[in-house]
């Protein structure tokens, strides 16, 4: 057996589905390690993988550094941390980049801050802060890159991009698009902040407003309008890229930033919307340590707050995992929930961020250390906070 770089060895045949993937990613998960080798032949400079396909698609889900080849499969026993798992998510200490996709990328992890004005000497209470991604500033860039990079990849990427986007994932798209000479088309609900179009636009997309209330509304829409124009539909709410870019990176730099604190998570708040991050975030934490308690957050019924939404309305990855509890927020408890972090943390959230407060300060059980995912910044949503004040 020997570790050699990722990028050397090379499979040709096609990756499984992620539902397929899934249990053997949940086994290396608890285990913390590799049971098998992956066994390979060379042809040229490249290794080629000849069996033991799933295998090599877990461990290049979870953005490992090196496999564990062989020419013919082996048992062993080897750490995932030998594997360089936390490699890709430590960051650059000095945070200078080549360029804005190292910025993103590189800029990893985001901030992890303790809430003073939540905390207790039986809870310590912290924020997971989305908004320093640089394009949106929140949670949405890590899907529009790995959601454009993996279409590239395959080489499904046409020259432009059509999304259906309540902001922030069209946000990112526009930008991924303008850094690589592509053009984007957004569909935007009619119910979203018209403040979303001019971002939009500053970017060089084109915006097209729906008559939905709901972004997964227009989807059948976008899927059309793409076809018949020959645009590429990325699909946010159905694209597995969504799940794998938060399995491998958003809940990899959490888990290593706990571990460099000797911080225990007992739970984890979030705010589901296509279910992708808190979906990985769940999978994750409920392998690697066993009992973190998963909380996911959606609009009271009747009420629309962006970014989130009510499980009903259909999500694909939420039913692939394990949620402990699901808490209803009303618009008006977001938005007051934000105020309030803004006034005694002097930080200006989001009010999906503020709904995830809200959904803590609900729960029953308060002990340990809490992880609220919040996941974008307050800037976006003047004109529902002024009605509020």
């Amino acid at each position: 057996m020997r570790l050699v770089e990722v990028g050397v060895v090379k499979c040709e045949v096609e990756e499984p589905e992620l539902r397929e993937l899934l249990p053997l990613i949940s086994r290396i998960l608890r285990e913390g390690a590799v049971r098998e080798t992956i066994p390979v032949s060379r042809r040229g400079e490249s290794l080629i993988v000849t069996g033991n396909y799933g295998l090599y698609y877990a461990l290049t889900t979870l953005g490992v550094k090196y496999l564990p080849v062989s020419e013919g499969v082996e048992e062993v026993q080897v750490r995932l941390e030998d594997l360089g798992f936390y490699d890709e998510v430590r960051g650059d200490p000095v945070r200078v980049y080549e360029n804005t996709l190292e910025l993103l990328v590189k800029g990893w992890p985001t901030p992890l801050v303790r809430l003073a004005s939540l905390s207790s000497e039986d809870v310590n209470v912290w924020a997971k802060l989305e908004c320093y991604n640089p394009f949106s500033n929140s949670v949405k860039d890590r899907i529009g890159w790995y959601m454009f990079v993996d279409a590239a990849r395959r080489g499904e990427l046409q020259d432009v991009i059509y999304e259906a986007t309540s902001t922030n994932t069209g946000i990112a798209l526009a930008s991924m698009a303008a850094i690589h000479g592509k053009k984007a088309r957004l569909y935007v609900p009619s119910s979203i902040q018209k403040v979303t179009d001019t971002y939009l636009r500053i970017l060089g997309a084109e915006v097209v407003r729906t008559p939905t209330s709901l972004t997964v509304e227009a989807i059948e829409g976008v899927d059309r309008d793409a076809a018949r124009d020959g645009a590429t539909h990325l699909n946010q709410f159905e694209n597995d890229a969504n799940f794998k870019v938060h399995l491998r990176f958003t809940a990899k730099e959490l888990d290593l930033q706990l571990r460099e604190r000797g911080i225990t998570p007992s739970c984890i708040i979030g705010g589901i919307g296509t279910s992708g991050h808190m979906s990985a975030l769940s999978f994750y934490f409920k392998n690697r340590y066993g009992n973190v308690r998963v909380v996911g957050v959606q609009p009271a019924p009747g009420e629309v707050i962006p970014g989130i939404r009510r499980v009903e309305t259909g999500m694909k990855w939420i039913h692939m995992v394990e949620f402990d509890e699901i808490v209803d927020v009303t618009l008006e408890e977001a938005v007051r929930s934000s105020i309030s972090i803004a006034r005694r943390e002097g930080l200006l959230v989001g009010l999906s961020s503020g709904a995830v407060v809200k959904a803590f300060l609900k729960l029953g059980d308060k002990t340990g250390n809490v992880i609220l995912v919040f996941p974008d910044s307050g800037y976006k949503y003047f004109e529902l906070f002024e009605k509020y004040l």
